[in-house]
């Protein structure tokens, strides 16, 4: 018979499966010629099990969505902006290597079809956490205003460089890309906060 904690651990190893399937097809197929058939040939599963953990391959694309924004949102999270370049550099080369490794969000960031639902998800994401920053750290109602508009600034400069970026192809290294948003963050963005 077998216990909880081995279904559990079956169960994520499926779905981990599914997930690096889906990546790897990425790299091969258009988002939308991805198949439930071609998932669970490159995984190695049965299509119950695909069954089992989604509905569709739509449901599948907004799980990946979903877990993408967490995975961002808790990269967002660790950083606290402050005059510092080293950290604000491995703050952006963080961001710069999760994007190259994330074909996924490469492909969003070309302005896929989807994109309409991913980046709604996203500004919304965006929205919460600039609210729980102003709300924590300013006073001032247009300190506010004025803070939530420098980190929409930033947000934009930052997709504009990695769109640029992931439309070359990532030709330019991860580090030199990571100090081009760390001078930018520092010398046009900082001072306003």
């Amino acid at each position: 018979m077998i216990n909880v904690n081995e279904q559990d651990e079956r169960y994520h190893v499926a779905d981990e499966a599914i997930y690096d399937s889906f990546f790897l097809l990425l790299k091969e197929k258009e988002l939308d010629k991805i198949t439930v058939s071609d998932i669970i040939k490159k995984a190695g599963i049965v299509r119950s099990t695909f069954y089992n953990h989604y509905e569709n391959i739509p449901d599948l694309i907004t799980a990946v969505e979903d877990k993408t924004i967490e995975h961002i949102f808790s990269l967002m999270e660790t950083f606290h902006p402050k005059n510092d370049q080293d950290m604000c550099k491995s703050f952006f080369l963080t961001i710069c290597e999760y994007t190259k490794k994330n074909p996924f969000l490469a492909i969003i960031i070309l302005q896929t079809p989807r994109e309409d639902v991913f980046f709604e998800k996203m500004i919304t994401m965006f929205h919460h956490y600039v609210k729980q920053v102003t709300q924590t750290t300013f006073s001032a109602e247009n300190k506010k205003e004025e803070f939530s508009f420098m980190i929409a600034c930033s947000i934009g400069s930052t997709i504009g460089v990695l769109h640029k970026w992931t439309a070359e192809n990532f030709k330019t290294p991860a580090e030199q890309v990571a100090d081009i948003l760390t001078k930018v963050f520092i010398t046009g963005i900082l001072p306003f906060l």
